[in-house]
Formats: structure tokens, sequence, C-alpha cells
């Protein structure tokens, strides 16, 4: 009997998609359920588009700034995934709010890691506000994309220490070090359907899947 085929990955990023990255390296281990087979950017700067063509996989930039409005831009992104057979879309650092329509579409079927412990600091400068806050640890979030911005059912989460000297700089680091480290994982569970989604809050998980992962520094 044949293996199953691998789910087919659409990537999402605006710079130099140092997740899309990891998720590339953990696709391509031997028991890897998924295969990334598409990035897409919506800036032609970005450095990820041709560090994926280097590394044989289909890049193309969509630049938002052509079109007349979001939902316009939404719809020629997802032609470009259903082109590709895209099965799950994985936003890497992609920096562009989405449109509830392009959300519903892809319901499920789309993941985002964000660099804090939702539902603490959604949204942009999460470093600097766990700093300001006081927080003794920080993380990132790795969860189904909804239509609201940050509050999808959670896929996985790891946890990192903050250090008394810590600046947003240096803990940006680390808990991007901890993204690396976790979304692969957490595309395995989805891609394998061993995480999936059932309402706008809530994730079923089975046997072996443990959402909250602590990861201290090496």
């Amino acid at each position: 009997m044949s293996a199953c085929p691998k789910k087919r990955v659409g990537v999402l990023i605006s710079g130099r998609g140092s997740n899309m990255q990891s998720l590339v390296t953990g696709s391509r281990a031997p028991d890897a359920s998924a295969e990334i087979v598409a990035v897409i950017a919506n800036r032609a700067d970005a450095a990820g588009l041709q560090w994926a063509r280097d590394n044989g996989i289909a890049a193309v930039a969509i630049d938002h700034k052509a079109f007349a409005d979001r939902a316009a831009f939404d719809a020629r992104i997802h032609e470009e995934l259903v082109a590709a057979c895209v099965d799950i879309v994985a936003l890497a650092g992609f920096m562009r709010i989405l449109t509830p329509d392009f959300v519903a579409r892809w319901q499920g079927r789309m993941i985002n890691v964000h660099p804090s412990l939702l539902p603490l600091f959604p949204g942009l400068h999460t470093h600097a506000r766990a700093l300001d806050a006081g927080m003794k640890v920080a993380g990132c979030t790795v969860h189904f994309v909804t239509a609201e911005m940050d509050v999808g059912p959670i896929v996985a989460q790891a946890a990192v220490p903050i250090m008394p000297d810590d600046t947003p700089d240096t803990l940006a680091a680390r808990v991007l070090s901890a993204e690396h480290r976790i979304y692969s994982q957490a595309l395995q569970w989805v891609s394998t359907g061993a995480v999936t989604f059932e309402t706008a809050a809530t994730a079923r998980y089975g046997a072996g899947c443990d959402k909250s992962v602590l990861i201290m520094p090496e």
C-alpha cells in the first residue's frame, strides 16, 4: 500500500521568511506529512522569495499596492494558492490583514505563528509590551486563523523565560528561535489531522498532541 500523499502547503510572507525556511526544513524530514509547494509575498523585495527559489520552491510576488482594495488582492492570492493545489496555508510574517471572505475560504486550513502567548499581547510590539508588563515568561503561539486577528484556536504554544537584562530585541531573538521549533511541529499536527479546527474558539487535539510546549534557551 502506498503512503498517503503529503499535504501541499502555501506559505505567505512579507520579508525574509525565517519561519518559512524552518517550515521547509521541517517538511523535508523523512516523516513529514506536509510539503511546501508555493511561497507568495506581498512585496517584490521580500528576501524569502529568492531563498525559496534557490531551494526549488515556486515563489511569486503579488504586490498589494497594485490592487484597488484588500478584497481584490486577497482574491488574487486565493487564485495563486488554488493554482498550486494548496491544501494548507501557513502565514509566516505576512504583514497584511486578510479579509473575512478569504479567511472563510480557508477556514480550518490556515495557520499563523504569533510572537506571544496568546491571548496575551495580540497585534504588534509584543516583546516591548511583555517587558513593560513585567512578565517573567514570553513565547509564541501557532493558531488557526479566524476573521478576528490573533484569536483563533490554539494549535501549539512555546514558552521562553524573560531575562532581567532583556531588551525587545534580545527577547525577540529568543522567541523567534522557539517559533522555528514549534511551527513545523504544529504544521505536522494539522497536516495529519492530529489537531483540527472545531469552532472559531476551539480545536480538537488527538493523542500525543500537547499544545503547551516549554522551550528553555539553549
